[in-house]
């Protein structure tokens, strides 16, 4: 077995907690989630990827002009009053009622403020607790040397991509414009081509 699936393997171990040797992964689990609570910046540095293989996936390599930063953002799908005016309980919708961006999305603009001068190339989920969400959000400085001179990476220093977490085109911001669907699918009409759009209904 090669070594990112070993690596695999055991983030998996960690993460659903459900193994034969469960306990171990369990305590460094809920130690390490106690660890990112007390943290007292929602948004802090790290030296390295928790999660190297996906991080590694999504884009991360350990050169300069790269940062690492994890968020922590707060559960559930906001606070939604209920209706006063009358009508029939199925058309009161308060449990369907979702916000237009999702949880992720929100922890990569908390990043982007965080650091203005970079840009967000993409996140993953490290970790859930009863009260919060962690993300881990690998930035890019277009200004970096080293940045403009990889092949993989020196896209993201055309000006085309300048903020382009705050218009929905990171991974998790495709999904909650709705973007999963192929051009001309059905349910799809009001999405393209922005949200702003078919006068902003696209979400």
């Amino acid at each position: 077995m090669s070594a990112t699936k070993q690596i695999q393997k055991t983030i998996q171990k960690v993460w659903h907690r459900n193994t034969v040797d469960g306990d171990a992964y369990r305590d460094l689990f809920r130690s390490r989630m106690m660890e990112y609570r007390r943290t007292p910046s929602a948004v802090v540095t790290v030296e390295k990827p928790f999660n190297i293989t996906r991080a590694r996936a999504i884009g991360y390599k350990a050169i300069q002009g790269l940062v690492v930063a994890r968020v922590r953002i707060r559960r559930g799908g906001g606070m939604f009053l209920r209706p006063r005016r009358g009508r029939k309980p199925k058309r009161i919708g308060i449990r369907s009622m979702t916000r237009k961006k999702g949880i992720q999305v929100m922890s990569e603009e908390r990043a982007q403020h965080r650091y203005p001068n970079m840009e967000v190339l993409n996140s993953y989920k490290v970790g859930v607790d009863g009260k919060n969400h962690y993300y881990e959000v690998i930035l890019l400085d277009p200004a970096s040397p080293r940045i403009q001179s990889d092949k993989d990476l020196r896209w993201i220093v055309e000006p085309q991509h300048k903020g382009r977490v705050f218009r929905g085109k990171t991974s998790a911001g495709r999904k909650s414009r709705g973007l999963g669907n192929p051009a001309g699918a059905r349910g799809t009409e009001n999405i393209r081509p922005s949200l702003r759009a078919h006068n902003r209904k696209g979400k």
